[in-house]
């Protein structure tokens, strides 16, 4: 409250100094004025009295020419201290009444009030103020005092005294209340000079933050809890404005919904729940989120992530969304599939020719040494033919699954089966630890295909002995299958990548241990297909453990 009283009065000071000089001294002015006209309506038989003589005449004639004055003299050529004479001519008028009108009007000497709140507002120095608001009303009553009998002598140096303390009071009070308030003044200057340096600096901090997110070629979009957009940068307008139907901007309520966004195959609308902002505005975090804005061909293709904004507390207050283009590598990558897809099936015709040929041979009569040639040369062929086949499922864009209630006991006991003459020349021990029978909802060809993979990169990274177990077991609605090797292992950079087509350890290269890196990224696009997931653990020189989650029931809902 005394910062609010503070401001106001601050503000009725400023509207005060916007007066003209002669404005302000008649303003000043008018209080005594005013209360003298009024005294004069209120008594007009006591001022009639109080002017027929020539102590009331003179009082009166100082009060005219103290408001001529205000009037007439050019103050703003004069010092700040020239208005000052009217107060003075106000005590010695105040004096002159209080002597012409001792008995009808007794109460004239409170008037002095007036003339030392005028004085003590002034720019003096404050020892001159005080003493001047002591001595003027003083000297103005010194007149009453000796106009009056020998009897009344004492009591009327009193009422002068007194009422010279009461304006010394007056003063007093004004000049502690001026200097506290210079001091809430300061205050208030400094802490407005401090909030005007931190909205500058603000505000240059805002304009380097727009530069910086209009520069960079990633969109940006930051919501609030409500929905309420914060923040979008250029990049992003201009890329919701490739998706935008006809007529509508991003003023209109629902604009995410009425942009064309498909999903990664750039022809299947995304749902209203699948959309970047929806997700964000759900708390959702997440990354790797293609989206495609427009309509194809020309659509482009965005990877989308967004992490929820938290308060003090934990609670959601919005969330930020990055938007960031990767039509290019998608279509790069696309280009790719395509190039092996299509030289990988100019491959496999040949070559099942060449095989089919060498099957006719072999079923001739032949010398030893010809058999034995042409056994490698099928062998090579086959090889080659099976390195093909991973070559053109890796470039397929999705792994086609069929499931069906399936015994996976029976699938490990195959794969193994099949696995065994493979693991003897490798010195390889094979265990199963599969509980039969194991149910799962999966393509048995696939899963099969999966754990073939499996088996025999466990077996070919165990050189000379070691051991191979399969493990399996029911948990929570998923099936469990774990395929634990002894054999060299990976370091945890080389276990992110396993995963990635073509890739090979340099562990791997430098064996001279053959195959092309297909069978693990085919492995990986099976489960999946199965809407399951699978992961390596490993270590250098202690093995590899794969798991494979599957679905008990088949893939959920939504996948």
């Amino acid at each position: 409250m005394g910062e609010r009283r503070l401001i106001l009065g601050a503000g009725m000071d400023r509207r005060f100094g916007a007066l003209t000089p002669r404005a302000r001294v008649l303003a000043a002015q008018l209080p005594v004025t005013l209360l003298l006209a009024a005294a004069v309506a209120a008594a007009p038989e006591a001022w009639h009295l109080h002017w027929a003589g020539p102590w009331g005449q003179a009082a009166l004639a100082v009060h005219a020419a103290a408001l001529v004055a205000c009037l007439l003299v050019p103050w703003h050529r004069l010092g700040p201290l020239a208005p000052l004479a009217i107060p003075v001519l106000d005590l010695a008028a105040i004096g002159l009444s209080r002597v012409a009108a001792a008995e009808e009007l007794p109460g004239l000497g409170v008037l002095s009030v007036l003339p030392v709140v005028w004085i003590s507002a002034s720019r003096l120095s404050p020892v001159f103020i005080v003493t001047a608001s002591f001595l003027g009303p003083l000297l103005a009553g010194l007149p009453w005092f000796f106009a009056a009998g020998a009897g009344d002598g004492a009591g009327r140096i009193a009422t002068v005294v007194l009422l010279a303390l009461v304006t010394l009071a007056v003063s007093l009070a004004m000049q502690l209340a001026r200097a506290q308030l210079r001091r809430q003044q300061r205050k208030v200057d400094a802490t407005e000079a401090e909030l005007q340096a931190l909205l500058a600096e603000s505000r240059e901090r805002e304009r380097l933050l727009n530069a910086i997110l209009d520069t960079i070629d990633v969109g940006i979009v930051a919501i609030g809890a409500d929905g309420r957009r914060l923040l979008t940068n250029s990049w992003q307008a201009r890329l919701e404005a490739s998706a935008a139907p006809a007529g509508a901007t991003p003023a209109d309520p629902g604009w995410e919904e009425q942009l064309l966004l498909t999903g990664r195959d750039q022809t299947t609308p995304l749902p209203p729940g699948r959309r970047p902002l929806r997700r964000a505005l759900k708390g959702e975090s997440f990354a790797d989120h293609l989206v495609c804005f427009g309509e194809a061909p020309g659509s482009r293709v965005v990877s989308t992530g967004a992490r929820p904004l938290r308060d003090d507390d934990g609670g959601f207050r919005g969330a930020v969304v990055v938007y960031n283009e990767v039509t290019g590598l998608v279509n790069a990558l696309a280009a790719k599939e395509d190039v092996v897809a299509t030289v990988s099936h100019e491959f496999r015709t040949p070559l099942t020719s060449i095989i089919g040929n060498l099957d006719l041979v072999l079923g001739e009569e032949l010398s030893l040494p010809v058999l034995r040639r042409i056994e490698v040369a099928q062998r090579n062929a086959e090889r080659l033919l099976a390195l093909v086949s991973d070559l053109l499922m890796s470039a397929s864009s999705a792994v086609q699954v069929h499931p069906r209630r399936t015994d996976l006991a029976g699938l490990v006991e195959a794969t193994l089966g099949s696995a065994q003459a493979h693991a003897q020349s490798a010195r390889v021990s094979l265990a199963m630890d599969v509980p039969a029978p194991l149910w799962a909802h999966v393509d048995p060809l696939r899963i099969g295909q999966a754990l073939d993979n499996l088996v025999s990169n466990a077996i070919k990274y165990s050189p000379d002995g070691g051991a191979v177990t399969v493990s399996a077991r029911a948990d929570s609605g998923r099936v469990l299958l774990l395929v634990e090797d002894s054999g060299i292992g990976m370091t945890a950079a080389d276990a992110d990548k396993v995963f990635t087509r073509f890739f090979r350890s340099p562990a791997v290269r430098d064996g001279a241990i053959p195959g092309a890196g297909l069978g693990l990224s085919i492995t990986k696009a099976i489960v999946e297909g199965h809407g399951g997931s699978i992961s390596c653990s490993t270590k250098p020189g202690c093995g590899s453990t794969f798991t494979v989650e599957l679905p008990a029931d088949g893939a959920p809902a939504a996948f």
